[in-house]
């Protein structure tokens, strides 16, 4: 089992130095990724509540910084030599994915080969509107977006032909480092994620659609087994093997849970750490080390 840490750049883990404390001691503890949430804006008194947290708000609440996420990796990139990189996740259809492919091939030249594209379709509709764009399209974009960068990635010059995004014979540099490009998991809780993820990803980053402190081991296992049923069904359809598929999910930093998820297909987690001053994040992350990484 790979062992990542969630919510670089979000909250207390935005200042630099406490980045860059995370980043360089969280690879000498041998963890195996970093991951960096994304949103552009929250606009205040939004009615649709996330997915992911008890009482609807954004994760850290609305008032917590939030770095942009390929700055932040590109950060603590420099900063380290080992420890992949992701994204956890990038809104993609809020992107283009001219822009897209080209910041994404960057850190993973900077980095020698270690991002990982998290993406996901979104779930606030008011900070899509504050875009200008449609909710009701996200997503049809984001199915878009992951088959141009894949052209982009793939292809010298690169044309792509969508209802949502288009272009001709354009030449995108660099290409990513990784062979193939770089790999693309698919965030959310539904079959349509799973779906998107068959079809088109790399791999299924499933999350639970309530994040609660009341919810026991066996129902949060559940939960994520039900999703990786559904794209284990979605696989079948479009004639993918699900066996080495790449299977990321959130959940707490607890050796049973993480046993568990082992044993119905995950084959990473990204946890959280208990603390936000150095001292304690160093320690939160040598427990997480001895507890965990050195048994999973």
């Amino acid at each position: 089992m790979k062992i990542g840490i969630a919510s670089v750049g979000l909250g207390p883990l935005s200042d630099p130095e406490t980045m860059a404390h995370v980043a360089r001691t969280a690879e000498q503890c041998g963890f195996e990724s970093l991951w960096a949430p994304d949103h552009s804006a929250i606009p205040d008194g939004h009615q649709t509540k996330c997915p992911y947290t008890p009482n609807g708000e954004i994760p850290g609440g609305p008032n917590a910084p939030l770095v942009e996420p390929i700055s932040a990796l590109s950060f603590v990139a420099g900063l380290t030599s080992k420890i992949k990189l992701g994204t956890g996740v990038m809104i993609l259809p809020q992107r283009h994915p001219l822009y897209v492919a080209k910041e994404i091939a960057t850190l993973d030249l900077i980095s020698t080969g270690r991002a990982i594209l998290g993406i996901g379709s979104g779930w606030c509709a008011e900070e899509f509107g504050a875009l200008g764009l449609d909710f009701r399209q996200r997503g049809k974009r984001t199915d878009e977006a992951m088959q141009a960068l894949r052209v982009l990635w793939r292809d010298d010059p690169s044309t792509f032909e969508g209802t949502h995004f288009s272009f001709q014979r354009i030449r995108s540099f660099p290409k990513p480092v990784q062979e193939g490009g770089v790999p693309i998991l698919v965030g959310g809780h539904s079959r349509a994620a799973a779906r998107r993820a068959a079809r088109y990803g790399d791999g299924f980053y499933p999350l639970t659609p309530i994040v609660d402190a009341d919810v026991s081991k066996i129902d949060f296992v559940k939960e994520i087994n039900g999703l990786i049923v559904l794209l284990r069904e979605e696989c079948d359809k479009v004639g993918r093997k699900f066996d080495g598929f790449d299977v990321t999910t959130s959940a707490a930093p607890n050796l049973d849970i993480i046993k568990h998820l082992e044993d119905i297909g995950v084959t990473r987690v990204s946890t959280g750490l208990a603390a936000s001053d150095r001292d304690g994040i160093t320690r939160s992350l040598e427990k997480i080390a001895n507890d965990i990484i050195s048994r999973a």
